[in-house]
């Protein structure tokens, strides 16, 4: 674990990437399979990490945003003390924020850069996709917060496997139905 935590602290940028492009990428074609759908092959599996590492350089850097945007407000009496001074009330408003603010940025820059690579425009489901912000975002994301910076990126990407299975199973319970 040292050597995951000397590696996240010298290189952020190059180690959210990584993270992002393979788990993010994993979590989309188990979604995939769970659905009952056709699993991408190689080729577009190397564009779906193009996209994932894209949105890994978004993501670090709302993370690290969004802490001092939320500490600005706290300087700045916006919010109360205890959001600097308690981990759960500064981990659930960083969440907030981050999933509020940033997070319907980073679904449609997602769909747009997925669209671009794989040329075709589908903007279908966005609705779900924002709302995945509310009941699963906000509250996982409370929990990375929670942690110590050089693990927030890892659990980040862990999680996207984590909706992509959750995501997958809803998708086949619907095709099922129909």
């Amino acid at each position: 674990m040292n050597f995951y935590v000397k590696f996240v602290e010298s290189y952020p940028i190059f180690s959210a990437i990584i993270q992002f492009a393979i788990l993010g990428t994993i979590g989309e074609a188990i979604s995939r399979k769970i659905a009952h759908q056709n699993v991408f092959g190689f080729f577009v599996a190397l564009k779906k990490a193009v996209v994932w590492s894209l949105l890994a350089i978004m993501i670090k850097y709302a993370f690290v945003g969004f802490f001092g945007f939320t500490h600005a407000l706290v300087a700045s009496h916006l919010l109360p003390s205890v959001v600097d001074t308690n981990v759960f009330a500064r981990a659930f408003a960083v969440s907030s924020f981050t999933n509020l603010i940033f997070g319907p940025i980073m679904i449609y820059s997602h769909r747009f850069l997925d669209n671009l690579l794989m040329r075709r425009h589908n903007y279908s489901n966005m609705k779900g996709a924002i709302w995945t912000l509310v009941w699963f975002w906000i509250p996982v994301h409370t929990l990375t917060f929670s942690l110590p910076v050089s693990y927030q990126i890892g659990l980040a990407a862990l999680w996207s496997v984590a909706l992509g299975i959750i995501l997958g199973y809803f998708e086949s319970k619907k095709a099922v139905k129909s």
